[in-house]
């Protein structure tokens, strides 16, 4: 009897045999897809060399794309019109007056030119950097909400070419890059810079989209006070300085804040929590992350 009685426990536990046991063990095989998909989205420290070459591949596919968007000169004339009248029937159609009372202030307009041409570039990538260095475990899902924000823009670039102010035919705008001859005007005729931008892709307006994103990251993640005024300054002065250049209309920031909004949906959808609420630091590639709390 005892011999019997352990041999048919044997056979209950037997992995190889019929029954519940041998189930079981077909949907624990079925089991690491949903574990690879939770994997992507957890949070990682990333790697600079892996870094550096998406930034250059992105930037790269966003440039060719948004200047392989057709030249409508008609059509863009048209949009921007339409835009300029749209905000005159609201009454804040102000964007010429700022444009002239600016460009009369030269030590002004110039500093503004120099802004336009270079700070949205510069200050963009420095708090990609920051982000990298002191907040790696965030870094990733921020810079998911810039890559978002970026892409979605193209749709706008193509599907609606729109003349900035300064392009307008009959509005009596001042190019002011061009009539001060500071470097980065995208009009001067046979200029570098002419020669490889879409003249007509000022809708929506990157240089709002990419400074809010820069204005909301410092303020909530930087410590010292005045280091988060500084963020809130940027966009501020940046939209300023797009409506004093006459690069773009207000309407064109408010495109901006659009795409912003869903880089953000973006990255929130993604990892289940928002970007600025992951952990500030992670493991080393390979180490067990730490679990994403959803906010």
């Amino acid at each position: 009897m005892g011999a019997t009685s352990v041999s048919s426990k044997v056979e209950r536990v037997d992995p190889a045999g019929p029954g519940p046991a041998t189930e079981g063990s077909e949907d624990t095989a079925a089991a690491p897809a949903p574990g690879r998909l939770s994997a992507l989205r957890t949070p990682k420290r990333p790697r600079l060399w892996f870094e550096l070459l998406l930034i250059a591949l992105s930037y790269g596919v966003y440039s060719v794309i948004r200047n392989a968007a057709p030249t409508r000169v008609e059509q863009a004339q048209d949009h921007a019109r339409w835009i300029w009248d749209v905000q005159d029937a609201m009454g804040l159609a102000f964007e010429r007056s700022v444009n002239h009372a600016i460009e009369s202030v030269t030590w002004l307009i110039v500093s503004m030119n120099y802004y336009y041409a270079t700070l949205h570039f510069v200050v963009t990538i420095a708090v990609l950097v920051w982000l990298f260095r002191s907040h790696p475990g965030r870094y990733g899902a921020t810079r998911l909400v810039l890559f978002a924000t970026t892409g979605v823009a193209l749709l706008g670039y193509y599907f609606y070419p729109l003349a900035p102010p300064r392009l307008m035919e009959g509005m009596d705008f001042i190019d002011t890059a061009s009539v001060h001859h500071t470097w980065g005007s995208l009009s001067a005729e046979g200029s570098a810079m002419a020669s490889v931008s879409n003249q007509y892709a000022a809708m929506p307006s990157m240089h709002i989209g990419w400074s809010l994103w820069c204005g909301v990251t410092i303020f909530v993640l930087a410590r010292p006070l005045w280091v988060k005024v500084l963020g809130l300054l940027y966009p501020a002065v940046t939209l300023l300085v797009i409506v004093a250049t006459a690069n773009h209309f207000w309407l064109d920031a408010v495109g901006g804040l659009i795409c912003l909004a869903f880089g953000y949906a973006v990255a929130r959808l993604w990892y289940g929590a928002s970007c600025y609420r992951l952990p500030r630091r992670v493991g080393a590639p390979g180490q067990e992350e730490p679990r994403v709390q959803p906010s």
